[in-house]
């Protein structure tokens, strides 16, 4: 029998908490998994920044990426880790890069989903010294009406850019003076503007890792540690289902193994708003109550992709969801089929069998760790790099007694 080592990497830049619980329960686990005559095992490190020779075989065999949606010469170095070392990486680095929020609203708007009525603005200013810009622009830039744009959406819309997240430059308009505004301060961006599911009776985002999926109650109106609630149980079974495969349809069509995805609830419709998100918040500060359960979801996504070798997808194939989506059939029905595909992208099946078999002491090393001094300790790192110091006690003893709930929630949950 041949010993061999899966090595994940973690390609990171502001992360400083999940990082660290991850390789603390990794390691607490030990893993020694039997796959066919050789015994695997894990070893988890950090991806440098640094200059790389191309042919250079990289060093990992899976890397969790946490920084090339930003950070290009790491994006440069995990396409060539893809290309040339067929290293598996969550998220792919071009489905990422080219998978903003416009593809995603009218790939989605193609397979049926109700997104609410979006419209693209060209922008207000552009940039100088570009040598084609003045006659495209004087041939082919035909003026237009934004007033017109307003009036066919109506109020409350929202205005934000095409390739945005985490809320930046996401503008709530009541009016046409406050669009015409949001407008003129929009500068270079290339802005969309959405018409606002307003009121609405439930606000959630889903983060999905692999085809784990967890649903959280979401208030985008308090402060970003509280908008992840707490609250459990609070939407009904078939609700819970329909987000899921949401959810899981969206992530496997765009290829990424790890995303989030905001949905309102109006007049008993799910719209999906903004699920565009493939480097979706991981810190203790936000999710707190539900920062286990993403921590627990990636090292098991992780391991199966890194132990099982699973080939990364470098391609994506559109067609089998459209030919679904021009079915005379309802959305209900097409979405079971367009999860049939997510599922069959995924692997589940097989995952839960790796899950069941390789895994079944992580629910208790994980639940243990929780509970210990290097947690907290790990959640007090995080919140210095947010809070005032007078605050890190507060802060630091707010986000550990969240996760103790939800050791209690878990333990009886486990037992019951």
């Amino acid at each position: 029998m041949a010993k061999l080592t899966r090595r994940i990497g973690l390609s990171l830049g502001a992360d400083v908490c999940w990082p660290i619980c991850y390789e603390d329960i990794v390691r607490d686990l030990d893993l020694h998994v039997t796959m066919g005559p050789d015994e695997v095992s894990v070893e988890v490190g950090r991806v440098m920044i640094e200059p790389f020779d191309l042919q250079r075989p990289a060093s990992y065999d899976l890397v969790i990426d946490h920084l090339t949606h930003w950070f290009y010469p790491s994006r440069e170095w995990i396409k060539k880790a893809i290309l040339l070392d067929d290293v598996y990486v969550f998220n792919n680095p071009w489905f990422v890069q080219s998978m903003e929020k416009q593809t995603s609203y009218c790939a989605m708007m193609r397979l049926g989903m109700p997104i609410p009525a979006t419209w693209m603005l060209p922008p207000k200013e552009y940039e100088s010294g570009l040598p084609d810009l003045e006659p495209t622009l004087d041939r082919y830039a035909r003026l237009f009406d934004l007033d017109e744009v307003g009036e066919s959406l109506g109020f409350p819309s929202f205005m934000k850019p095409y390739d945005g997240g985490g809320w930046v430059g996401v503008t709530r308009l009541e009016d046409l003076d406050a669009l015409r505004a949001a407008y003129e301060e929009s500068g270079k961006s290339v802005m969309h503007v959405q018409k606002g599911v307003v009121p609405y009776d439930e606000f959630v985002r889903c983060v999905g890792v692999g085809p784990q999926v967890r649903v959280i109650k979401y208030d985008p109106d308090r402060p970003l540690h509280e908008r992840y609630r707490p609250d459990g149980d609070f939407l009904a079974a078939g609700d819970v289902d329909h987000l899921t495969a949401t959810t899981l349809t969206i992530n496997s069509f765009f290829g990424w193994d790890f995303n989030s995805c905001e949905s309102l609830l109006k007049d008993g419709t799910w719209r999906p708003i903004d699920f565009a998100n493939p480097c979706p918040d991981s810190q203790v500060t936000s999710l707190h109550y539900h920062f286990p359960w993403l921590i627990k979801a990636k090292i098991r996504w992780s391991l199966f992709c890194a132990i099982t070798r699973r080939p990364m997808r470098i391609n994506l194939d559109w067609q089998p969801y459209f030919d679904i989506a021009e079915n005379d059939a309802s959305f209900e029905e097409n979405l079971v089929e367009y999860t049939r595909i997510a599922n069959e992208h995924f692997q589940t099946e097989r995952f839960d069998e790796f899950c069941e078999e390789e895994l079944t002491e992580l629910d208790e090393v994980a639940w243990n760790y929780f509970g210990e001094e290097r947690c907290k300790q790990a959640i007090k790192k995080k919140v210095e790099t947010l809070f005032p110091e007078h605050e890190w006690e507060e802060f630091t003893e707010h986000f550990w007694d969240l996760i103790q709930k939800w050791r209690d929630a878990d333990a009886s949950t486990t037992t019951s």
